[in-house]
This record gives C-alpha cells, sequence and structure tokens, in this order.
C-alpha cells in the first residue's frame, strides 16, 4: 500500500536518486535540500513498504503555489504514485487557500501533460528552449480557483 509522508533529511540520497533518473539536469542536492527545509514548501514523498516510490515539490508564495517537481522511479511507474502524490500536493494547497496552482512541463511529456489535465491544469504559455538535453520547450500550466 502506497502512503503519503512528509520528506525528511534522512531521505536525501533516495530522493536524489529519484531525481537523478527522472530530470536532466537534475537539481542539485543543495537546491533539493532547500526545499525540504522551507516552511514556504510541502516536500511530499510516496513510500511502500518503507522503500521511497517518489516524491513531489509544492512552493507556496502570495496565495499561489508552484509544483517545482514530481518524479516517480521508473521501476514504480503506472501504479498510481504520482496519482497519490498529486493529489497530495493539491490537498496541501487546499489547505492553504491556494488560488492558483503553476508548473511547467517538457512538451513531450505526455505521460505527466495526461495527469495534470486529469486535475483541471490547463496550458497558459510556452517557455522556448527551456529543456535541455534535448532542447524543448516547455508547456506552463495552472489551476485556478476560488481555492483549489
Amino acid at each position: 500500500m502506497i502512503i503519503i509522508r512528509t520528506a525528511m533529511e534522512d531521505d536525501m540520497l533516495r530522493i536524489m536518486e529519484i531525481e537523478r533518473e527522472a530530470f536532466f539536469p537534475p537539481w542539485t542536492s543543495g537546491g533539493i535540500l532547500g526545499e525540504l527545509l522551507a516552511d514556504d514548501s510541502y516536500f511530499a514523498l510516496a513510500v511502500e513498504d518503507e522503500a521511497v516510490l517518489g516524491f513531489a515539490i509544492l512552493h507556496f508564495s502570495s496565495g499561489d503555489a508552484e509544483l517545482l517537481q514530481l518524479a516517480v522511479d521508473a521501476a514504480h511507474r503506472r501504479r498510481g504514485v504520482a496519482t497519490n502524490l498529486m493529489e497530495a500536493a493539491l490537498g496541501q494547497a487546499q489547505e492553504r487557500k491556494t488560488r492558483t496552482i503553476y508548473l511547467e512541463v517538457r512538451e513531450s511529456n505526455e505521460a505527466a501533460r495526461s495527469l495534470y489535465e486529469k486535475y483541471g491544469f490547463k496550458e497558459i504559455g510556452r517557455r522556448k528552449d527551456y529543456y535541455i538535453n534535448p532542447i524543448e520547450d516547455a508547456t506552463t500550466m495552472a489551476r485556478s480557483g476560488d481555492i483549489i
């Protein structure tokens, strides 16, 4: 059974393994740790039998939020891990009375785009050549409402 819990410093090694697998270039461990320790961030882990399967980072600012990262270990994709993380992030956004959540996603990442659209995110723009290796545009998406 997958559970969602708050990330702790002891989880950093596993978080960085998933980060390096999922993103290029990956964030630095300092960047990840900064979000883990920040009062204005929600850093969730998906865990099953004590194994970390994925994570999500939601950063809050002035009544809005940005989904900075959502990553799942490749061996555990297509099992609902991302769905569990997204629902936890949206629950946290609702608790904090968030108006709008923003995110960027690789234009070619159909699985992620589909997940975000399922949860009411709409395309609001593009960032040309935002990603590298390969160079690719980012699709900017948002989910808005009086309160998420």
